[in-house]
């Protein structure tokens, strides 16, 4: 994540690009109004029955843990990015990837002696699960995000240890879970509207095209088109509280936008969807102008 010092001069630059400016954010807080109104019409959630895939058995202080890991073609997929891309992305910490997941609440169950246990069911894209079966890497990474998650969510203190349960692809029952709804208004395309000049000759770096809208009022989301590019290496990506700066391998993009809005710089992450070729970057606001 870029230093927002270093976007000092930049920052200033784009300050004073007057009318452009202003039109820009009035886009986006009409867009965040328009936003607002829609989620009180639609539903925020959707309900999904997940799909039993493989059972995980730990432990915490109050006692056994399993963890069903499930899937559901309604949960949307990670960046389909290859298993070499993904090690140097995480070695590298050049962009973050993001498995989306739904954690599912506790429920008591019964282990195979009678006693007492608890279990947690967390789904992925059933896509995704069906690929996950054929590599370690990725069921111990969903496994190790997965418990993380469950910790982060519910409080808990999960050993890191596990086991895999033979011929037990569940513990209990799969219960219904309600996921977000992907359904969201395209808000605005602002690949042309704000960002920097053109380049001054004809062999600089290609400007692509960027869109923006905001997936709730605080998580604004942008597509950055990359027809020339098959995967995340050589990309580099700066991200400052209003700045948005990415530039590509040999020189092949730039792209140089400000945000009027607040970005958490710190907490943003980005991966490369290969099949789409396509930068998606997911920035949380630290606030909305009002």
């Amino acid at each position: 994540m870029a230093n927002p010092k270093q976007l000092a001069l930049e920052l200033s630059e784009a300050e004073t690009m007057g009318a452009d400016s202003a039109r820009f954010e009035e886009l986006l807080l009409q867009a965040s109004k328009e936003l607002q109104q829609a989620q009180t019409t639609r539903p925020e959630s959707t309900q999904i029955q997940p799909q039993p895939g493989f059972c995980i058995k730990t432990n915490s202080s109050e006692g056994k843990v399993f963890i069903n890991i499930c899937h559901s073609p309604s949960i949307p997929p990670p960046a389909d990015v290859t298993e070499e891309e993904l090690l140097q992305m995480l070695e590298e910490d050049q962009a973050g990837f993001r498995i989306p997941m739904s954690l599912g609440e506790a429920h008591a169950e019964l282990d195979a002696k009678g006693q007492g246990c608890t279990a947690y069911d967390v789904a992925v894209n059933s896509d995704f699960y069906r690929r996950m079966q054929n590599s370690d890497f990725l069921r111990e990474l969903v496994i190790t995000i997965a418990r993380e998650g469950l910790e982060d969510k519910y409080k808990l203190q999960l050993n890191p240890e596990w086991r895999m349960m033979k011929n037990r692809p569940f513990m209990g029952s799969i219960s219904q879970q309600n996921i977000r709804s992907r359904q969201r208004p395209r808000i605005q395309e602002l690949g042309e509207l704000y960002t920097s000049a053109a380049r001054g000759v004809e062999s600089g770096p290609e400007k692509p095209h960027l869109s923006l809208w905001l997936e709730a009022p605080d998580l604004l989301l942008a597509e950055i088109d990359l027809p020339k590019l098959d995967g995340a290496l050589g990309l580099s990506l700066e991200i400052g509280e209003n700045r948005l700066v990415m530039g590509g391998p040999q020189q092949l993009y730039h792209l140089d936008a400000y945000v009027p809005l607040r970005i958490n710089s710190d907490e943003s992450k980005a991966a490369f969807h290969r099949k789409r070729k396509q930068l998606m970057v997911a920035m949380p606001l630290l606030s909305l102008p009002s």
